[in-house]
């Protein structure tokens, strides 16, 4: 942890008035997933981007139940506001493990399905999952391979959720309308 306690230090020396507040804003919409979460309810209510925001959902849904509650319980890495307490955060000091960064991984699922079903979009919502991950940084609440961790889990989860569980998915709901 010494290399990633040296990153986490260099970065907390850029902390500035102005830049505090754009990292609390940034990290704010990861919190719970709430934004990406309601981006893929919006678009689950038009037709043009259903398949986007049921990706993006159903890649959360995974993330939740593979990052959050499996691999953070049971790697029970603590974080580095809990190893060096006297640095002041910006932030709530957070309950819950570090490893991985709940907060990318939300954010690199919800872009990277996103951009596979509409580039535009997704090289936006890509550059807003970035200032996410590294307001993790930051804000000293997560070291930096558990925002690496966070990102590769959710790579990972949107190839399974956009090359197996949609497709089978699709399939199924064919095989029912077909019946009736």
């Amino acid at each position: 942890m010494g290399i990633e306690f040296a990153i986490l230090l260099e970065i907390y020396e850029w902390h500035r008035p102005w830049l505090d507040a754009c990292m609390k804003a940034l990290t704010s919409l990861g919190n719970g997933g709430w934004f990406w979460i309601v981006l893929g309810l919006l678009l689950l209510c038009f037709a043009k981007t259903r398949k986007a925001g049921f990706g993006i959902l159903l890649s959360l849904f995974l993330g939740l139940l593979l990052g959050n509650l499996l691999l953070k319980n049971l790697v029970a890495r603590e974080r580095p506001c809990w190893l060096m307490p006297e640095l002041p955060l910006l932030i709530a000091v957070p309950q819950d493990y570090s490893f991985p960064s709940g907060h990318t991984l939300a954010s690199v699922e919800a872009a990277l399905m996103l951009y596979l079903h509409h580039r535009r979009w997704g090289v936006l919502a890509g550059l807003l999952a970035l200032g996410i991950a590294f307001s993790r940084l930051y804000l000293f609440v997560h070291f930096p391979t558990d925002v690496l961790a966070g990102a590769l889990l959710a790579l990972f989860n949107v190839w399974l959720v956009h090359r197996k569980l949609q497709p089978a998915l699709a399939a199924f709901a064919e095989k029912r309308r077909s019946r009736t």
